[in-house]
């Protein structure tokens, strides 16, 4: 895929994208404008920027990967995907956006900290910037490594100069512009993505021979590909799908989707833009459902799963479409990856007080943590290898245990202490980790989605138990506020 069109299409839209951070680099002028807008976002803003960070390049490639080898059964993911946006827009979104704009909120660990004595909430300052840094250098690094795929596909520069491309577009308007860059930016991308996800499935399915030909194709596969639940039956089966339900709901974890809760400017406005956000997926995900299936009909089981996409690409569209194919997929990749650069450079800046450590200058320090975050994710991405979908499915598995249950708790209506939140984080992290590094795992791996939740949970309810015996004044969980 070297067209001309298509080199050009590209280089346009990139600077398109570089112009949105010079032009809001004037009112990124301070700390709450520099990481939350100032709350203004209006709702179809906010929804379609929340759901691009959402499905990031995972999406695209990961996910349209994953229907390829898995068959139909990968489409149990979807509900759980839903069910969480819905979860966090409809129901936990209200005590976040409230309890954000009542106590001035910047962050997510703000708002885990808000019934916390000071010396706890230190402790859950510094433990939680901790986590966003590192699962934060996974995420990225899987969006890097696809942001290297995706210019290699187009010019042929190799792996390694395609990570470096990428990231340094990534950081330009993110360094430069802050929440306001980053949400019209997003924008820009998440419809981008959504007109890619009807053109190329579109194109996919009938060169696969339509309905008849698909279903006829895909048969070849043998029952197991073709079976509802993979081949899995009983227990197992029930197993596979709750791991998949699980993992859309580790959404009410992630500090990067959060803060387009807290950035919305009203009640309205939020509530309008969750249905902006679960039509875009709906969209977006049944499109990559169709891509998977197509791809499996046409290349049978020979090609590389997260290369799919680029292959239906380069075979079934022209020149100029192969730009508006990478751009897309770049879309994906910046969607995802400028927030999380600014939720962590928030997260050391503001949550850390460094930036009024250092001459009280909170943006300049958040700026520098995006650079150190961004570099250590391009070593990551090019020392050590490894698939876009486990890299993301890793760092989304380990942020939703270790902060979605006590937000999950505060939407209940819990005043959860310090010392829980404290003790809640740190068991949902370190069980998600021991899943990953040393327990075998997968997207359909019922307890690495499950388990960390639950010690979260256990660890969240023992410490209030605890906290109540010794009398704390601060209501223990099970109290309502």
């Amino acid at each position: 895929m070297d067209s001309p069109a298509a080199i050009a299409t590209l280089i346009l839209y990139n600077l398109v994208l570089v112009g949105i951070g010079v032009w809001f680099a004037r009112r990124a002028d301070s700390e709450d404008n520099f990481l939350l807008g100032g709350r203004t976002l209006g709702p179809v803003v906010a929804g379609v920027a929340y759901a691009a960070s959402s499905s990031s390049a995972w999406v695209l490639l990961g996910f349209s990967g994953f229907v390829y080898s898995a068959g139909p059964s990968a489409l149990w993911m979807i509900p759980g995907i839903l069910g969480g946006y819905l979860a966090v827009w409809f129901w936990a979104g209200r005590v976040l956006q409230d309890s954000s704009r009542e106590q001035g909120h910047l962050t997510l660990t703000d708002f885990l900290t808000e019934f916390s004595d000071a010396g706890t909430a230190r402790a859950i300052r510094i433990t939680a910037s901790l986590m966003i840094a590192f699962l934060y250098a996974f995420y990225v690094a899987a969006q890097f490594q696809g942001a290297g795929v995706a210019l290699d596909d187009l010019l042929g520069i190799g792996l390694a100069t395609g990570v470096v491309l990428g990231a340094m577009v990534i950081v330009a308007y993110t360094f430069l512009g802050g929440y306001l860059a980053v949400s019209m930016t997003d924008t820009l991308q998440g419809l981008l993505m959504a007109l890619v996800a009807i053109i190329l499935p579109a194109a996919a399915y009938f060169a696969a021979g339509g309905w008849s030909g698909l279903s006829e194709t895909l048969s070849q596969s043998g029952p197991t590909y073709t079976d509802t639940f993979g081949g899995r039956t009983g227990w197992i089966a029930f197993g596979f799908v709750t791991g998949l339900f699980a993992t859309g709901f580790a959404a009410l974890g992630q500090p990067h989707l959060l803060a387009w809760i807290m950035g919305v400017k009203d009640r309205k406005a939020r509530i309008t833009g969750g249905c902006v956000a679960i039509g875009w997926a709906c969209l977006v995900f049944a499109g990559m459902s169709v891509l998977g299936l197509a791809g499996r009909a046409i290349f049978g089981a020979d090609a590389p799963p997260e290369g799919v996409f680029f292959a239906l690409a380069g075979d079934l569209l022209p020149g100029l479409m192969g730009g508006i194919i990478v751009a897309a997929t770049l879309s994906a990749i910046m969607s995802t990856v400028d927030s999380q650069l600014l939720v962590a450079g928030g997260a050391v800046s503001h949550d850390l007080k460094l930036g009024a450590a250092f001459g009280d200058r909170p943006v300049l320090i958040s700026r520098i943590v995006i650079l150190v975050l961004c570099g250590a994710a391009v070593g990551l991405t090019l020392q050590l290898p490894a698939t876009i979908f486990d890299r993301t499915l890793f760092a989304w598995t380990a942020l939703g245990a270790s902060f979605g249950p006590t937000v999950i708790v505060r939407a209940l209506g819990h005043k959860p202490s310090g010392s829980a939140v404290l003790v809640s984080i740190l068991a949902g992290f370190f069980t998600a980790v021991a899943y990953e590094f040393v327990l075998p795992s997968g997207p359909g791996a019922v307890w690495a989605r499950t388990i960390p939740w639950i010690a979260a949970f256990a660890g969240l309810w023992l410490a209030s138990r605890l906290g109540a015996r010794a009398g704390r004044t601060i209501p223990p969980l099970g109290e309502r506020g």
